[in-house]
């Protein structure tokens, strides 16, 4: 009999935690794609970028938030559904029937084991998927739209034997201000033209764009015979080859974020030294397998805290689950920089976070099947110490300064 209750119990659990789940996972991915809108803004205005390359974009992008969306759209709706359980008193119903607490964790686990499966598929093959078309397809809108390469008041090298130099563009207009180039492409001569004004005219078929320049001028040093000219022209013509940004893009080793998990551990396995590409190469290996595994550490920390607040509303809930991500986030952050620097192994700032927080989640369980008070001022507290020393430093570092108050 208690097998049949516990087995509806958990139906019903599972059932319970579903619905805030795709909430939460629509609602957070809204707002990370949100992060985007201004540039997404920009290239379909000024640069009349289609919708459906913009779209294709943001679906090359969304793995790579998935894998931090997920993880707390699975603590937050554990949060939300036991938060919802604890206000309408049925945890004590539960336990007045003689079953524990120890009887929620099976769907939960459950529903963290998903989770992580799902997480650690978009680690693993969508993540380097999505970096790898966004890649392509970012090059392939700049080589049909070249004004989106250009950078105002930056040298561009990926020309061929040229140099250019833009100090401004006049998106409205679709042209160039103050033009300045650097022509290398005949051995014996180097010919740097100056113009005020431009316009690029683009053949993506043939991987060549035209520079129509106007009123400028024309310095040609002649390398052989150690002479200079210089000329001026109305219109000038310059034909630039996209061939070198082509073959660099296409012949481009990988990046960490762009390999799968054999060519990540290929690229340790044979790496000559241990750089800081090889650390970045061995952060990225053990995150493939750590972010995912957030579901569990942040899922089985939610169950506590979703038993002990009784009276708190959703909205405490969900500020109290971003407060516990974002404190895994700050420990996921610095382990990404220390183990990248090589201050400690990367192996152990990424899986810290996982660490610390299942330990938070099995004192706050303890304390919770014990009816003991789940203690969270510890957090306050140490915030409020840390305030108190910092103006304690600021006091001092005002009483050592001179008095510069002068009296008139």
């Amino acid at each position: 009999m208690v097998i049949r209750i516990n087995s509806i119990l958990n139906r019903y659990i599972f059932r319970e935690i579903l619905p805030p789940f795709v909430i939460n996972l629509v609602f957070l991915t809204f707002v990370f794609l949100m992060t985007k809108i201004l540039d997404i803004t920009n290239l379909i205005v000024n640069y009349r970028i289609s919708i459906f390359a913009v779209l294709l974009m943001l679906i090359y992008s969304i793995p790579y938030f998935l894998i931090f969306v997920i993880p707390m759209s699975v603590m937050l709706a554990v949060l939300l559904t036991l938060l919802r359980m604890s206000s309408d008193n049925e945890i004590i119903a539960l336990k007045a029937g003689g079953i524990s607490i120890y009887a929620l964790l099976p769907p939960v686990f459950l529903f963290c084991l998903l989770g992580y499966l799902f997480t650690a598929f978009l680690t693993i093959y969508g993540v380097p998927w999505g970096n790898l078309s966004l890649k392509d397809l970012t090059y392939k809108i700049a080589a049909s739209n070249l004004n989106i390469g250009l950078k105002e008041r930056n040298f561009n090298d990926d020309f061929k034997d040229v140099m250019l130099f833009v100090n401004k563009i006049d998106l409205k207009n679709k042209t160039l201000i103050d033009v300045f180039i650097e022509d290398q492409r005949n051995e014996k001569m180097v010919s740097t033209v100056i113009a005020p004004k431009g316009q690029l005219f683009s053949e993506p078929e043939n991987f060549t764009i035209h520079l129509k320049l106007y009123d400028g001028i024309i310095n040609q040093v002649n390398l052989e015979k150690k002479s200079f000219n210089s000329i001026h022209f109305d219109t000038y013509d310059v034909g630039l080859d996209l061939k070198k940004m082509v073959s660099a893009v296409k012949n481009s080793s990988k990046d960490e974020k762009e390999m799968q998990l054999s060519e990540l551990r290929r690229y340790l396995k044979n790496a000559p030294r241990k750089d800081a590409n090889y650390y970045s190469a061995l952060i990225e290996f053990h995150k493939k397998f750590s972010i995912p595994f957030a579901c569990f550490a942040l899922g089985f920390i939610a169950v506590p805290l979703g038993i002990h607040y009784k009276t708190a509303r959703r909205s405490f809930g969900l500020g109290l689950g971003l407060i516990f991500f974002l404190f895994y986030y700050l420990l996921l952050s610095a382990g990404y920089v220390f183990g990248e620097a090589g201050v400690y192994p990367p192996v152990i700032g990424m899986w810290l976070p996982n660490i610390v927080m299942g330990c938070l989640g099995l004192y706050f369980f303890k304390r919770a099947v014990n009816e003991g008070p789940v203690q969270l001022t510890f957090f306050s507290n140490s915030l409020q110490r840390l305030r108190k020393r910092f103006v304690k430093l600021d006091e001092l570092h005002s009483s050592s300064e001179p008095n510069n108050v002068h009296h008139s």
